[in-house]
């Protein structure tokens, strides 16, 4: 669900990585939210506060790590599209 976030806080041994939070999250969101795609938790990117890490990152204690969706689309082409749109709009109201 694209309109939603999703927090679990997880218990984990100092040694633990990224791929082993979101195992343990995983298994809290199999309770909670069980709509979400699998596919994100296996292939989506990770990070740390809104940076990028391999999953075999060790973390922090407190750190927010983060799943990244794909974008649905690129943001560059639907800005090109709408000023498009608009251009279009603005020369037929000139007519």
């Amino acid at each position: 669900m694209r309109e939603r976030q999703y927090q679990w806080s997880v218990a984990l041994g100092e040694e633990a990585t990224i791929a082993d939070a979101l195992a343990a999250a995983r298994r809290a969101a199999a309770r909670d939210a069980p709509q979400l795609d699998p596919a994100l938790w296996e292939g989506a990117a990770v990070g740390i506060f809104g940076q990028p890490q391999p999953r075999e990152t060790r973390y922090q204690d407190g750190d927010r790590i983060e799943l990244y969706r794909p974008l649905r689309c690129d943001p560059r082409e639907r800005r090109r599209e709408r000023v498009q749109r608009e251009r279009r709009a603005t020369a037929r109201s000139r007519r």
